[in-house]
């Protein structure tokens, strides 16, 4: 079976030799040295100032909403996962969605500024796929009406955008280590900032508040463990070589798949991208859905990644029409993407991809 992703595992003994000094030392986690280590290696990697290293991709969100008091309306994407959504609901905020771009599936920063009340308090927006959002224009709104900036770039590890990391841009900046992701640490997340008294913030925060029997603020238990930042340490080193690789299968499908029927999102002028997924989209979600049908009949599993719009989700509080997201939303489809997809099995997907659209497209 050929899955949507497949997680990057180091070498067994280079993994379990971290594991031998967790034996040695008893200390599992709370802010153990590997956990520090890891740390310090990411802040080094990414080129930011302060980055803490969390229990997952979701609490990050919640403790930016929370560690800039956003407890209003917040402007933000309909066309990203459920995290970015359920983050501010779980947090008391209202969602209030904008729009996407068609060329790119980003927010669409032309559609922010309409939607500004005196109950806006911030910007979340998410680097789809990894790739950039409009940076500029969105700082340019929030610094004219006095907002915050959240980005979830859970995507965006290794990504550059005009020399900087995706993860330096915002107020806050937060991003997902999960198993599936360019680079992972099983479970587990980062919260960035460049701001010295907000990273002592985050510090407590992500740690009951507390540091031995001195309380300094709320907090939730984001910590991550040894074991986690274990297999973080073996990972990170592999980055630039897992983007290679994963760019070698990205463009193999690019020279197989018949895009006379089908598109790809844009990449934004000044991208160096991590090449995080293959999002391909289809004239209509009929060819999407026999598509679908096909490769699982060939045991080849995708993902309709990102489904559906946020904003039709049963659970927000109203709906608000956002006609390019919804359309994107049923068209979209990623496709079997990780450093180790071989080059024939690539030639199989694109195949079967391009056998099902062009029967899609036969006039009767």
């Amino acid at each position: 079976m050929i899955n949507v992703t497949k997680s990057y595992l180091p070498d067994f003994e280079e993994y379990t030799a971290y594991l031998k000094g967790v034996w040695e030392r008893v200390h599992l986690t709370n802010d153990g040295p590997l956990l520090r280590e890891l740390e310090a290696q990411m802040k080094e990697f990414l080129g930011v100032k302060h980055l803490k290293f969390c229990s997952n991709g979701t609490v990050v969100l919640q403790m930016a909403l929370k560690a800039l008091d956003i407890t209003k309306e917040v402007i933000t994407t309909p066309f990203s996962y459920v995290a970015t959504t359920n983050a501010l609901l779980w947090e008391g905020c209202t969602p209030v969605f904008a729009d996407i771009r068609p060329d790119d599936f980003n927010i669409d920063a032309d559609k922010i500024e309409p939607l500004i009340t005196e109950h806006t308090q911030a910007i979340l927006a998410t680097h789809v796929y990894g790739n950039a959002c409009q940076v500029e224009q969105i700082h340019a709104i929030a610094e004219k009406y006095r907002l915050k900036v959240i980005y979830d770039a859970a995507h965006t590890f290794g990504a550059t955008y005009n020399g900087r990391s995706l993860l330096s841009y915002g107020d806050l900046s937060t991003c997902s280590f999960h198993a599936t992701k360019v680079f992972h640490t099983v479970e587990g997340g980062c919260i960035v900032t460049n701001d010295d008294a907000m990273a002592q913030k985050l510090h407590f925060y992500r740690s009951f508040g507390h540091r031995n029997d001195d309380y300094y603020s709320i907090g939730i238990n984001a910590k991550n463990s040894e074991f986690h930042a274990a297999m973080g340490l073996c990972v990170l080193p592999k980055v630039p070589e897992l983007i290679a690789a994963r760019r070698r299968v990205f463009d193999y499908y690019n020279n197989r798949l018949d895009f006379s029927r089908l598109t790809r999102p844009t990449l934004s002028p000044g991208m160096e991208y991590n090449y995080a997924y293959y999002p391909v989209v289809f004239d209509s979600e009929e060819t999407l859905l026999r598509v679908v049908d096909a490769l699982k009949a060939q045991e080849i599993v995708p993902r309709r990644y990102f489904y559906p719009s946020l904003n039709t989700l049963p659970f927000v509080p109203s709906y608000q029409a956002c006609p390019v997201s919804e359309d994107i939303a049923l068209r979209v489809l990623s496709l079997p993407l990780y450093p180790d997809l071989a080059e024939s099995d690539v030639d199989r997907i694109a195949g079967i991809v391009n056998e099902a659209i062009a029967v899609s497209n036969v006039v009767y």
